[in-house]
């Protein structure tokens, strides 16, 4: 009765050993899925818009899959003042294309659509510049 009893035990710790080792070493889907989820190269990335003599940058700020913040930089009193919608229009923007993560589908106010495309064209020029694909091409 002894030998019955041993003869299971050992067979099921080796049936427990069998399992353990194919569950270490067999390969694992979840790190290819978590490399297909990477959209961007983690970083700053700038696009420039031209106001007549006065050049403006769009600064967006990327995680691996995430837009984290969009900001203007080198925005000066002259452009402030003479172009008074920009830096509402791009609060606008950047919460939705935050909210969203994406570009797509972002709503804007009439009365200044057109300071609200070409501030999203150059989000959009800076994200290009963060994707994957961009990044192993150069």
């Amino acid at each position: 009765m002894k030998e019955l009893i041993y003869t299971a035990i050992f067979v099921g710790l080796g049936i427990l050993l069998v399992v353990l080792l194919l569950f270490m070493f067999l390969p694992k889907k979840e790190k290819d899925k978590s490399v297909e989820t990477m959209k961007y190269v983690a970083g700053v990335y700038t696009s420039s818009i031209l106001f007549h003599d006065s050049t403006l940058d769009v600064q967006v700020i990327v995680d691996e899959n995430r837009i984290n913040s969009i900001s203007l930089v080198n925005l000066n009193e002259t452009v402030t003042t003479m172009y008074p919608l920009v830096e509402p229009a791009l609060e606008e923007v950047s919460d939705q294309i935050i909210k969203t993560q994406s570009v797509e589908n972002i709503s804007y106010q009439a009365d200044n659509q057109y300071t609200t495309i070409m501030l999203l064209n150059a989000v959009e020029n800076a994200l290009e510049k963060a994707e994957i694909d961009a990044a192993a091409e150069q």
